[in-house]
């Protein structure tokens, strides 16, 4: 069987390398019927923390990435298990202990355990990227661990590999020159070796690996933000996979389904914000108007709340006109917080000028407008924008569309950027665009006339 890992340090948040580097796992195992285990690499004292765990283990669990092992090995707990294994190589003759200057301590003496380099050349064949050879002999005598009690990073991940049962090790590039370290270490114990598949690298828009100065955030931001679990896995997907088809929308299921190592590119991968938006607002327009309705609540505004005409009736009407737009929720806050959805909620208030546009409309024809509009409006079926569209229409075009829909925007919105004036009359109801028509009549047109 099949058996994948994931190690993350737990010295900082989610990024999407890590998140990335274990969904490509995960899909790798699914894919053939195996499974995927999980290891918290947390021997760096300084920087290991246990709340950073829990934002990696809570971060991929959210985005739908489990694994098989019950228990999370941590290799701060297995300095004993580390130890007995640099002791039989030491007896085997394949590690010996050193006496030397210690770098962290000028003017002490550390016994640090090496390995017998056979200075060699190894060769691997990797999953993306064939057949790859190195020289050994420029690794020297390799330092393992600087105690007994104290294993480093190539052996404990050999060890801990080979007690889990790890067949395949997928992982970033830059750990190519890792490998034969590991080869060697692997040999010199008696393991198996994994085959191993290094993934592209994840790029910045300048083709530099991708990082913090380039606007990459933790995977936990990103939800935040209202990208959609669902958007993340598959856009992560597509970071160096694609199936040989044009298909760009996937769900869970789906990648495991079509998932190929084969498909899997050499060179690095662009992270294209734009994109990344583009598939989470196909993800969104999956949403059933429930679902949709629900994530909108959970990201709405506690200020429009407040607004002396608020009620849930209206946000449910506002809801078609901001999903037509939206490709994450933060947009919608964005917007909200600009005052795009005050007039929802609240008489509007605005400069005449406003009303009368660009072309400045006399206000005489503004208010010939504004009556007819009343009086059709009062009549009108008010179901639909549509069906308010209808109601008018014909009016519009005959007057000229701009000089009648631009002074009705204005006066149900106060904005110049708003939803049409058919979906900003549905919003409100009638009782309330009749009353603002009139506002603008008393307030703006008679009186500036």
């Amino acid at each position: 069987m099949i058996v994948t890992r994931i190690p993350p340090s737990p010295t900082g948040h989610l990024h999407i390398g890590t998140a990335r580097t274990a969904l490509f796992n995960y899909l790798f195992a699914k894919s053939q019927g195996g499974k995927m285990v999980f290891r918290s690499e947390d021997t760096d004292k300084a920087r290991s923390r246990p709340e950073y765990e829990e934002e990696i283990v809570n971060g991929l669990r959210a985005l739908g990435i489990d694994w098989d092992n019950e228990e999370i090995t941590r290799q701060s707990e297995r300095g004993p298990v580390y130890r007995r294994y640099l002791e039989e190589g030491i007896g085997k003759g394949a590690f010996y202990v050193s006496r030397e200057d210690s770098k962290q301590s000028p003017g002490e003496t550390v016994e640090v355990v090496r390995l017998k380099n056979p200075n060699k050349s190894i060769t691997f064949t990797d999953l993306i990227r064939g057949d790859i050879t190195f020289d050994t002999t420029e690794l020297g005598d390799l330092v393992v661990a600087r105690s007994l009690d104290d294993a480093l990073y190539h052996f404990t991940v050999v060890v801990d590999d080979q007690e889990m049962g790890v067949t395949h090790v997928l992982r970033g590039e830059d750990h190519i020159s890792n490998t034969p370290r590991q080869i060697l270490i692997q040999e010199a114990l008696g393991f198996s070796r994994p085959v191993y598949a290094h993934l592209p690298l994840i790029l910045a828009a300048d083709r530099s690996k991708l990082s913090k100065r380039h606007g990459a955030v933790a995977v936990e931001e990103y939800l935040k933000e209202g990208f959609l679990p669902a958007a993340i896995l598959n856009y992560l997907a597509l970071l160096g996979w694609n199936p040989g088809t044009d298909q760009e929308i996937f769900t869970k299921e789906e990648l495991v389904a079509q998932f190929k190592i084969e498909n899997v590119h050499k060179s690095g991968a662009v992270f294209d914000k734009q994109k990344f938006r583009w598939i989470n607002k196909q993800h969104l327009d999956r949403l059933d108007t429930a679902e949709y309705a629900a994530l909108l609540r959970r990201h709405w505004p506690e200020r429009l709340a407040t607004l002396p005409q608020y009620n849930e009736e209206r946000v449910d009407r506002l809801l078609p006109v901001i999903r037509e737009r939206a490709e994450t929720m933060a947009d919608v806050r964005q917007w909200a917080e600009a005052g795009e959805y005050d007039f929802a909620f609240q008489t509007p208030s605005y400069a005449t000028d406003l009303l009368r546009g660009k072309n400045e409309a006399p206000l005489t024809d503004i208010e010939r407008h504004f009556t007819y509009l009343k009086s059709t409006l009062s009549e009108a079926d008010f179901s639909s924008p549509d069906a308010i569209k209808a109601a008018i229409w014909d009016y519009a075009d005959r007057e000229g569309r701009g000089a009648v829909l631009w002074p009705l925007r204005v006066a149900l919105t106060g904005r110049e950027r708003s939803p049409d004036p058919f979906n900003s009359a549905y919003i409100i109801g009638r009782d309330e665009t009749i009353k603002r028509l009139d506002d603008a009549l008393t307030t703006h047109v008679k009186m500036g006339q």
